[in-house]
């Protein structure tokens, strides 16, 4: 899509037009202290050729042939052409904004079959669309959650197998607005957090958060902890992998009032970092404190089928801090893309890939675990992705496998104190027999 910016005439004329002399006067107001600094690492603008060239080139650069086993939050599955195929049509491209229903039933459908196949998949009433990603969907979440408290407490538990990204942003986003993040520790034996761990946690807390698997890939005590947070009286935010929830029992049915999670998985490519897809669940009780979109299905005055925002007026996103949120927007393309693979691969798909996934990572770590020196990190099930232990720093590895076209995986001691040895690995339903072979290969080789 073309760029055109503003010339300088065209920039003139708009300062002329609210009477400021400058661009530095418009924002006087905004302290010294706070304004952006020069871009120093930003390079020259580049003509249309030169970029396209540029983007040629990397996009060659990244299909050099390098066999991917990190998942960390983001995943390698097939996307079947179909999806972005049809996602790029332009009447799902362009199409973007579902505020004039007598204009935008297709956007608004689209909404509505996405936010009804995850109140399917996490089991719970009402599902939004949609946040950013996983990170701000949990911060979101924990907001929610203190709101729906009534303001008893503005304390929220959040275990330390959370994803590390999710507990970053969840702290900045949440600090400036006297929400306090704590954390909890997990059992260094096990990757998961003992729910008797939470008796000790003094005081009201207004929500606990636990992931389901977790960044270890670990199944936590799900229901359990869930549990041990109703008795306090606080509500219980689920983070997830959907494609997980093909396979174990959704949050709805072990306790979660709010489910967050990454939507990457269903249909979205890794694409260099973005973009992604946030999702949000809840119950019927919650549903209002919901921030985002919510899309219904209801009839006119002929009786005829149609789709709505419903719930919340546009105003609500637009009253800064009285506003349940200031995302009045979605990943509509992202969703779309996500309706559509959902859509495509259906409920036995879905289990296919997640069943495969797991078979192939059991098969990966069984491998491993072969050569001299590599152990399990934890005991325990896991899904997906599993924590293993080295005999050396895992970043000394990975970088050596890195030389032998393998990517091998997530170095714990990035994010975790103690865990220089420790590598998380991942195997989805793109890896071959042969793909797991010269990974183990190449590992045995490097050690």
């Amino acid at each position: 899509m073309p760029f055109i910016p503003h010339t300088e005439a065209d920039v003139r004329e708009m300062l002329d037009t609210i009477g400021v002399s400058s661009i530095e006067e418009l924002f006087a107001e905004i302290p010294e202290a706070i304004r952006a600094k020069p871009l120093e690492k930003v390079p020259e603008g580049l003509n249309e050729m030169e970029l396209t060239r540029l983007m040629r080139e990397r996009a060659a650069s990244d299909d050099n042939g390098l066999r991917t086993f990190i998942g960390a939050g983001v995943y390698e599955h097939h996307v079947p052409a179909a999806v972005w195929e049809i996602a790029t049509r332009g009447e799902y491209y362009s199409a973007y904004t579902p505020y004039q229903a007598e204009a935008s039933q297709g956007t608004l459908q689209t909404i509505y079959e996405f936010q009804t196949m995850i109140a399917g998949l996490t089991g719970m009433d009402a599902a939004n669309a949609s946040l950013y990603e996983g990170g701000t969907a949990l911060a979101e979440a924990i907001l929610m959650a203190v709101r729906a408290h009534k303001g008893k407490s503005h304390r929220v538990l959040v275990p330390e197998t959370v994803h590390p990204s999710y507990r970053q942003v969840a702290a900045s986003y949440c600090g400036a607005q006297d929400v306090s993040v704590e954390t909890v520790a997990f059992d260094p034996a096990t990757g998961v957090v003992d729910p008797a761990a939470l008796d000790a946690v003094e005081g009201d807390f207004a929500a606990l958060v636990v992931p389901q698997p977790n960044f270890f890939g670990r199944l936590e005590d799900a229901q359990a902890l869930a549990a041990k947070a109703a008795e306090r009286g606080a509500l219980v935010i689920a983070t997830v992998n959907p494609m997980a929830l093909a396979l174990l029992t959704p949050p709805g049915e072990w306790g979660a009032d709010i489910v967050v999670g990454e939507g990457q998985p269903l249909g979205l490519p890794m694409s260099s970092g973005g973009p992604f897809l946030g999702l949000m669940a809840t119950t019927k009780k919650l549903v209002r404190q919901m921030p985002g979109r919510l899309v219904a299905r209801t009839v006119d005055t002929d009786g005829r089928e149609g789709f709505t925002l419903t719930l919340q007026a546009r105003e609500q996103h637009i009253r800064r801090a009285k506003a349940k949120s200031n995302i009045c927007t979605n990943q509509g393309l992202a969703m779309t893309a996500a309706t559509i693979y959902m859509a495509l691969v259906g409920e036995e798909g879905l289990q296919q890939v997640a069943g495969i996934s797991h078979t192939n990572t059991r098969k990966l770590v069984d491998k491993l675990t072969a050569i001299d020196g590599v152990e399990p990190l934890f005991d325990g099930p896991f899904f997906h992705e599993a924590a293993l232990k080295l005999p050396k720093p895992a970043a000394e590895v990975t970088q050596a496998l890195a030389a032998q076209g393998i990517l091998g995986g997530f170095e714990l001691g990035r994010e975790y104190d103690g865990l220089a040895n420790g590598l998380l690995v991942c195997a989805t339903e793109t890896k071959t027999e042969a793909d797991l072979d010269a990974y183990a290969e190449a590992l045995k080789a490097v050690l």
